[in-house]
């Protein structure tokens, strides 16, 4: 693969790792220590805060928020103005009025899996974990853990069917009627029966 590409109007910590045939567009912003896979793609707007990473040929679209302590595995799509949120007690100030600093935050980031896709506009809260080949709704809350191949809509975000890795919804025995893959119940979600 050839050396990444960066926008001239990006900002990409000279501490950050940034992988071979990645691509960081227009305005994005990439902080120190975050991990940035190689084939992956950072539209415009994007902020990847500190210490992220993100695996392989990952999609984070336009004016999405990737906070501190989020992980992306491999394949990972993010729709526009995606928030991945990282603090449980949110509070600008301490109690006794003093602003608060990195000592006194929590930070309890968001794990996505493999192939997961996150619709536009959705907010992710702290501390999930987003299941193999889910499928979040734009506009979703997401509140708790999405399990492998579910697919959530809503706010809260609720259960709303199971997802094929072709993305189209499976039918009630848990076959896609737009490929033909078959899969089975797991303590995960669910599995291909196919290999």
């Amino acid at each position: 693969m050839s050396a990444f590409r960066v926008h001239e109007t990006a900002e990409v910590s000279a501490k950050a790792t940034i992988g071979a045939g990645a691509s960081i567009w227009h305005q994005a912003q990439v902080r120190e220590g975050a991990v940035v896979g190689p084939g992956c793609i950072i539209g415009k707007g994007v902020y990847i805060g500190s210490d992220v990473s993100l695996g392989a040929n990952c999609k984070v679209q336009n004016y999405s928020c990737v906070y501190e302590g989020t992980t992306l595995e491999d394949g990972v799509f993010v729709g526009p103005e995606v928030v991945f949120t990282n603090d449980k007690y949110p509070r600008a100030i301490n109690p006794d009025g003093s602003i608060k600093t990195t000592e006194d935050w929590e930070c309890d980031g968001s794990t996505v899996r493999y192939g997961a896709a996150i619709g536009s506009r959705s907010v992710i809260l702290p501390g999930l974990t987003i299941g193999r080949w889910a499928l979040v709704a734009a506009g979703s809350t997401v509140t708790k853990s999405v399990a492998d191949h579910e697919v959530v809509a809503g706010t809260p975000a609720r259960h709303m069917g199971w997802a094929c890795v072709c993305a189209r919804p499976l039918d009630a025995a848990l076959a896609c009627l737009a490929c033909g893959r078959r899969y089975q119940r797991t303590p995960e979600g669910v599995a291909t029966l196919d290999s």
